[in-house]
């Protein structure tokens, strides 16, 4: 894929939290998509959500097909995406995963764009994931500290944002 290639884009759990955020992200880019689809549960199946100043019918992600989508971005949790991921992949789909499920995976490369994009290239399940939300900020600034300085130890500690519970747990700490 080039940089001029438009892409068929599907956005799995697209009416979460998560899902809506990368949609947002994808529409302020101006990310080069042919066709987009919003996938989500049963439940949200029919319902518009918002791209730009459009909007998307979500469709039913247990029966969509995903032989004519070029890169599939996982918005789930891993019990969903243990079930639907592999199937997109064996599709002929990239799937980009936001879950846990596959950062343990040999085949499956954990990849932080600004330190190792390279990797992608060893994608053997046609499924990249990438790290914990802490980590990320962590590595990018650690990564070119530790290529100057050798960094043999870090302690670190963390508080995990509300956000991380989806949309459920903003609701929460605002009541």
């Amino acid at each position: 894929m080039t940089l001029n290639t438009r892409v068929n884009l599907a956005v799995v759990g697209a009416t979460g939290l998560v899902g809506k955020t990368a949609l947002q992200i994808l529409h302020e880019k101006k990310f080069p998509w042919q066709n987009i689809c919003a996938l989500a549960s049963a439940g949200s199946s029919g319902t518009k959500i918002s791209f730009g100043k459009n909007e998307i019918v979500v469709k039913n992600l247990n029966d969509f097909d995903f032989s004519n989508i070029d890169t599939v971005l996982s918005c789930v949790g891993a019990d969903i995406a243990k079930e639907f991921v592999p199937k997109a992949a064996a599709a002929g789909c990239f799937v980009i995963d936001n879950s846990s499920y596959f950062r343990m995976d040999q085949d499956v490369p954990l990849i932080i764009p600004e330190i190792n994009l390279h990797e992608i290239k060893n994608a053997k399940k046609n499924i990249i994931a990438n790290p914990n939300c802490v980590v990320i900020p962590l590595a990018i600034t650690l990564a070119p500290l530790h290529k100057k300085f050798k960094i043999r130890r870090v302690v670190a500690a963390t508080y995990q944002s509300a956000s991380g519970a989806g949309a459920n747990g903003i609701r929460e700490l605002q009541a």
